[in-house]
């Protein structure tokens, strides 16, 4: 019950279980095709380049930025969270001009500061994250393709903790370029990172295209011809996008079983529907947020833009939030996190996220931790938590009839 990974849905696990299949067997290139056409639907676009990237969601993120960053390209991020500092320094490792804007954790930038922020660094590339578990708080970020299209500049973002449990519109919102993970709302195992790349950032992508010697053909290009080569071989989504397109070039031996389980999480997502997917970790995360509150725990950040899938809880000065954590695992195999830099071991970060996403995951963990915070010596309100949750749920159910 942390901010990620959680518990794998076990039919993802299953459909892992199947025997591995040789990359170009039809049957494969099927799956990669279904795969695909499954990640248009969660990702909410239309985007021929959307993709698995073979590793874990900073996979995803290595991929998107060294191969749209030109060394001395400028990049605006940002930073409300520990992630930010991530893209920060993946621009960097690629060359860029990274310029910052930061705010207090807990807090989101408004789009007229960021919008204030790209007129001051005219940016090629805006890279901001979307729902950054450090903090719990997620950047609305609907109004800022808009924003980005006026000024003329390409618009990144990382979906990892918010995809599939929180409202994302890649297509309407103007986004570029996404990537993701699957270990969180998608109720996967880490090791897949989707992505995906409109029209316009595949043209600078592919304008930087290389094909490896062995492989190329009358018209392709190797090395160092045309504009800077991207500086990664495994991460050149150039050509990843020839290796998921028409031509199939060989690029590196396809993470099968991770493919079985990340064209899954996509499966299950668009069976269960996306608006209804979204609603039960919407339900269940107020369920959970209420039921802290219920004890009399604080909670960290601004709740106007937190998002469904994990709350912050500030930890009580009469704990040990080690000690808690350890008690929880302990006792009664309930897992929850803390957090990073200025915010570690002053909040713990539950989740309610993906196959974790239930009633009965909300109410074991808040009676479970009750229990331990009175063995710890803290004053909580006996039965709150649990009878706030029961609230929650007995209002949802009121409410749909």
């Amino acid at each position: 019950m942390g901010p990620g990974p959680i518990n794998a849905d076990p039919r993802v696990l299953r459909a892992m279980s199947a025997q591995l299949v040789g990359q170009y067997d039809p049957s494969m290139t099927a799956y990669m095709n279904e795969t695909q056409q499954l990640y248009r639907g969660v990702f909410r676009t239309e985007n021929e380049h959307t993709l698995l990237v073979d590793g874990t969601s900073r996979a995803g993120i290595e991929a998107a930025l060294v191969s749209l960053i030109e060394p001395g390209d400028r990049v605006l991020v940002p930073i409300f969270g520990r992630f930010g500092h991530l893209l920060r320094e993946i621009a960097e490792r690629a060359g860029a001009e990274v310029h910052v804007r930061e705010i207090a954790w807990g807090q989101v930038f408004t789009p007229a500061a960021i919008e204030q922020a790209i007129r001051e660094t005219r940016p090629k590339l805006l890279a901001v994250v979307h729902g950054d578990t450090s903090t719990t708080v997620m950047q609305p970020l609907d109004e800022l393709g808009a924003i980005c299209a006026r000024h003329g500049v390409l618009f990144y973002t990382d979906v990892t903790a918010s995809l599939g449990g929180n409202a994302f519109e890649a297509d309407a919102w103007g986004l570029d370029a996404v990537t993701a993970g699957l270990q969180k709302c998608l109720a996967g195992p880490s090791g897949s990172a989707p992505s995906t790349f409109s029209p316009r950032a595949a043209e600078v992508i592919t304008a930087r295209r290389s094909v490896e010697a062995g492989l190329r053909e009358s018209g392709d290009s190797g090395l160092g011809v045309g504009r800077s080569v991207i500086r990664s071989n495994y991460f050149d989504l150039a050509m990843l996008f020839d290796y998921w397109g028409a031509r199939r070039l060989n690029h590196h031996t396809e993470a099968t079983t991770a493919l079985y389980g990340a064209r899954e999480c996509a499966r299950l997502l668009i069976d269960e529907g996306l608006p209804e997917a979204i609603e039960r970790h919407r339900l269940h995360g107020a369920a959970m947020l209420a039921g802290v509150q219920g004890l009399g725990l604080d909670v960290f950040g601004d709740l106007a833009h937190k998002m469904n899938n994990v709350v912050a809880v500030v930890i009580p000065d009469s704990v040990n939030g080690d000690a808690v954590r350890g008690s929880l695992l302990a006792d009664f195999g309930i897992e929850i996190g803390t957090s990073f830099g200025p915010l570690h071991g002053k909040i713990w970060r539950i989740g309610t996220m993906g196959f974790n996403a239930r009633t009965d995951t909300v109410m074991t963990t808040l009676a479970a931790l009750e229990q331990v915070l009175r063995r710890q010596g803290a004053a909580v309100t006996g039965g709150g938590g649990v009878g706030a949750a029961w609230d929650v749920y007995a209002d949802a159910v009121g409410g749909a009839a």
